[in-house]
Parts: structure tokens; sequence; C-alpha cells
């Protein structure tokens, strides 16, 4: 029974990948495959030009005094973490969760736990002066309320939440300006992968972001609801599930059949499988040949966690399931 136990874990994991946009320490090779589609570092080089590592940002006192203005932040959230450097505020980060990756320099930032252990011992030993937290930490928010400590609550939704958000947490720490100066680069930057394939037709595509490995059992896919619908849809696919006003759908293999969609996208993040695996996991969509998606071979696994991470580099996100989608508009 352990290992069934284990594969439940995972799934569950899985799903609060998507719906709370964080990036886990599960072992990816049980979740996901993994094959590149498109010149990933190539885009992520790009995005990244956005990301002030160094710098630090102007304060906007409009938003209140001086004094009143955090210094030492400590973010729970990879997306915010992500958006506070992007907005060139990353010289205030005190502490950041164990899941955090970008940008690099976060791997020399202390470590206060996550999203489901977070290590309040460690996280009040930094002395912030504003806690970014899930708004669903209610435990570790009432921790915080008895220690006096200011926090921003953080909520996942949409794709237009990741710049709402960004340009609120700058106007919170007082860097208005350069919060809206990088909210509106990825607002134009998607919109410009938008115009891209505007016009081309939409394939009926399954967004998969889960499934036991080597098999087609505890499929979990995007509804159509939430940003990685939003990104599909932005890159010119049509979710296959865009009926289910849900984040996260469990499809059995009947209900994969009866969808009948004609590309699938299947998700991993972290470290990529080794290219055999990769093909094998491919091949597992094989078990289903009546799919116009395995038909047509238009079954593809991609690697990265921007995927995972409703941040600034969800332009990246959204350039790859484009040019997989459409590869002919970026020739």
């Amino acid at each position: 029974m352990a290992p069934i136990s284990t594969r439940v874990k995972l799934a569950a994991l899985a799903t609060l990948v998507v719906v709370f946009g964080i990036a886990t320490a599960v072992p990816c090779a049980m979740l996901f495959g993994t094959a590149e589609a498109a010149p990933y570092e190539t885009l992520r080089s790009r995005v990244g030009r956005g990301f002030s590592r160094a710098a630090a940002i102007p304060s906007d006192r409009s938003h209140a005094g001086a004094e009143d203005l955090p210094r030492r932040i400590v973010s729970l959230v990879p997306a915010t973490t992500e958006m506070l450097f992007a907005m060139g505020a990353g010289n205030r980060i005190a502490g950041v969760s164990n899941y955090d990756r970008f940008p690099p320099e976060v791997a020399r930032l202390p470590k206060v736990g996550g999203l489901l252990d977070p290590d309040v011992e460690t996280l009040l030993s930094l002395k912030p002066d504003l806690v970014i937290v899930y708004d669903t930490q209610a435990d570790l928010k009432r921790q915080l309320e008895r220690a006096q400590v200011p926090m921003y609550h953080y909520v996942h939704r949409g794709l237009p939440d990741i710049t709402e958000t960004m340009r609120a947490l700058g106007a919170r720490i007082g860097a208005t300006a350069a919060a809206d100066a990088a909210a509106t680069r990825i607002e134009q930057q998607l919109a410009a992968v938008g115009r891209r394939v505007a016009g081309r037709s939409r394939p009926s595509t399954l967004l998969v972001f889960g499934r036991e490995q080597g098999t087609m059992r505890r499929v979990h896919a995007s509804g159509g609801y939430g940003f990685l619908h939003d990104v599909l849809e932005l890159a010119g696919g049509t979710d296959v599930l865009n009926d289910l006003h849900k984040q996260s759908v469990e499809m059995s293999t009947e209900m994969i059949l009866t969808r009948r969609p004609e590309v699938i996208l299947e998700l991993h993040y972290g470290n990529s499988l080794k290219p055999a695996s990769m093909d094998a996991e491919r091949l597992v969509w094989n078990r289903l040949p009546s799919l116009p998606a395995v038909r047509n071979k238009r079954v593809y696994l991609l690697a990265g966690d921007e995927f995972v991470v409703p941040g600034p580099r969800i332009v990246v996100a959204a350039e790859r399931f484009a040019r997989t989608l459409h590869p002919e508009a970026f020739n």
C-alpha cells in the first residue's frame, strides 16, 4: 500500500503546484516527462533582462513615510520573489521560501519553508518588516499577527492578476513607478505573443500538469480557469476543458477519449528527465491511438519552472506555448 500512498501524495502536490503557483521539491520524474519544444535559454535570457539584481530602486514616498517602507522583506511565494527582483527590489529581500529558484541570487538567501511547512522560528529570526504569505496560510498569519509583523496576503488567480499583484506589491513597498514599468513591460510582451498567433486556427488542447509516471492514471489537467488556462488561450490554443470552471481536473481515460484533444501539452517542472525517460513518457500517450493528438504526433512534453510560477517569466511560458502550438508563426 505504501507505493499507492506515495502516488496519491504526488498527485495532490501536482495539484498544489498549479492551484497555488508553487514549484515543489517533489521528484519531478515521478510527475512528468520532459522535452524541449522551443529555444528556452534564448527566451529566458531575453525576459531576464527585466530583472534588476543589484541596483536599489528609488523609494516612492507618496505611499508612506520613508521610515515605514519595508527594508527586510521575507517572501514565501516564489512568484512575488521574482516580482520584487523584476522591479529592482531584490536588495530588500531578507529571506525566501525553500522552493525559490529564480533569479540565481535567491540561492544565497536564507530559506524559511513554504506553503505547507513554514519555518516560523527562522522567519522571525530574520527580523522582517514585511512578510509575503499565501492568503490560505491561516496558522502562519495568526502567528505573525501575534508577533506584530506586517504582512502582504498573496492570492493566486488568473493571468491578469500577475501584473495587478506586481503593481499592488510595488505600491505596498513604495516602489510604484518601478513596479508599474515592470508590469507594463510584461503586458506588452504578452500582447505581442497574442498578436503573433492572431487569426490562426486554435487547436483543441489538453494541458496536463500531472500524471503517474509510465501510466495513464491520475492525469491532472488545467480546466477553464486560472493562469495556465489563460496563457494557453493567449498562445492560440483552445482549452479542451474550457467548460469546467476549475483550475485542476482529474481525468479518467474515458474522459480524455471523449474530449479528443488535437494537441496535448504535458508540463514538467524542475530537473529534466534523462532523454530515454523523456521518450518513454511521451510514448505512454500512444496507448490512446484514437486521439487526434496522438494520431498526428502532436503530443509535447515541456520542461520549465516558468509554467508554475505566475510571475514575470510568464512571458516565457506564453511564448513557449505559442511556439509549440503554432511553430509556423515563428519561422
